[in-house]
């Protein structure tokens, strides 16, 4: 296994031992997340927790989740007891930008309802300052997206739609994503009222004040930061 990887892997396994018996687990999306899912498949396959129940934040998600034996739930009023995800980038207030995966929406539907929001990633994901290596992601409504984009370019001049192929990038919910370039200087908090204000923008990739905690593997260790 290549070491980020690896690392990966080793942050997943912490966060994991929070997981109890009867808890409703959010299960985040990408390919530190997955750690996450099939570490929790384990313990309920070996006993080690019981009654476990997931609500997954995308279809990919969901899928290995029933693979490794975890029940999936739909999203509800309730609450749930903890989520586990990956970031795409960390801040010194455990402020982050998500959505590289693709699925931003969900994951903030579904962890604005956990009583504790567990971030698990390698230490290339930790920044002085949000932007400092990746845009933050804008899913927008697919009707008038040519439109949409004009509009978001008078509040972030740099970026471009994601079209990993011939066609756009479409989310699980129908929807395109335009990864918006961040300025040198800006206020996360401000630049994403802006952005939410923008006609045709769904959500942003902004998770501002959420995280509880990060699990952050490094080569030499696991460090645990809080807000």
């Amino acid at each position: 296994m290549p070491e980020l990887e690896a690392l990966k892997k080793e942050a997943a396994l912490r966060a994991v031992t929070l997981v109890e018996s009867g808890m409703r687990v959010g299960l985040g999306t990408g390919s530190t997340a997955k750690y996450a899912i099939e570490a929790i498949g384990e313990r309920l396959a070996s006993g080690d927790v019981r009654n476990v129940v997931g609500v997954a934040t995308s279809d990919v998600s969901e899928a290995l989740a029933r693979e490794v034996g975890i029940p999936v739930e739909p999203l509800d009023p309730r609450p749930l007891d903890i989520a586990i995800d990956g970031a795409d980038e960390i801040d010194p207030e455990l402020n982050l930008i998500k959505g590289l995966g693709g699925a931003l929406l969900r994951e903030k539907l579904t962890e604005v309802q956990a009583r504790r929001l567990v971030i698990i990633a390698d230490h290339t994901k930790v920044v002085a300052r949000l932007g400092e290596k990746a845009p933050v992601p804008v899913e927008i409504a697919r009707f008038g997206f040519l439109s949409t984009i004009e509009r978001l370019r008078e509040v972030v001049p740099g970026g471009r739609l994601r079209q990993p192929g011939a066609q756009p990038y479409v989310t699980d919910n129908g929807n395109y994503i335009y990864d918006a370039q961040l300025p040198a200087q800006f206020g996360p908090a401000e630049l994403e009222r802006q952005l939410k204000g923008t006609l045709g923008v769904v959500e942003t990739g902004f998770f501002l004040g959420m995280a509880e905690v990060a699990f952050v593997a490094a080569p030499e260790g696991v460090r645990e930061l809080r807000r």
